[in-house]
């Protein structure tokens, strides 16, 4: 019996982990980043939003995701999601500049939905909001790949991480977007 109650702990602990990891010191909205056009982006205006961060890159295999990001921007925006695209180099699949980037989203994707400067998303040079999401979340929300998603709830806390197989449009997302936003499905 006590090893059984033991284990129970165990996998209790495990499923919660993420959230004993998370003090948030700091909320997403305590944040900036320099857009894809050069502005700072205060990730305090998307207050009282959810927010879809996703590290993006040019020539990747899951590149096709960011016409599902778009779908996503384009369905949901109006009520209260932010799809956030975060071009990176960190797997060396991304343009050398923020213009290639840009070009490439726009002719390829139509892709109007907020975007940053190509910025680092792991390592010593990650950009603070991923520091930040690996301190609150643990390794899990470190991106292991491009089109890595991250999403933010209204709280300005993660809500859950999904990695790069899983669709923008998959069923697991649009749910958890709508509960965050409080849609009924």
């Amino acid at each position: 019996m006590k090893k059984l109650i033991i284990f129970a702990l165990t996998i209790i602990m495990f499923f919660l982990k993420n959230q004993v990891l998370a003090n948030y010191e700091k909320v997403f909205y305590d944040f900036e980043i320099k857009s894809i056009t050069g502005e700072i982006i205060n990730f305090n205006n998307y207050r009282n939003k959810a927010i879809l961060l996703v590290n993006t890159a040019s020539f990747c295999g899951y590149t096709k995701q960011y016409e599902d990001l778009q779908i996503l921007w384009e369905k949901y925006s109006k009520k209260g999601l932010i799809v956030f695209g975060v071009p990176s180099n960190s797997f060396n699949q991304e343009s050398s500049n923020d213009s290639d980037v840009k070009d490439f989203c726009n002719v390829n994707f139509n892709i109007d939905f907020p975007m940053s400067t190509i910025t680092d998303v792991k390592g010593e040079n990650a950009h603070k909001i991923f520091k930040w999401a690996e301190k609150n979340y643990g390794k899990s929300a470190v991106p292991k790949w491009n089109f890595h998603k991250i999403l933010i709830n209204k709280k300005g806390k993660i809500e859950n991480i999904y990695y790069s197989f899983t669709k923008p449009n998959s069923k697991k997302i649009i749910t958890a977007i709508e509960k965050i936003l409080e849609i009924n499905s």
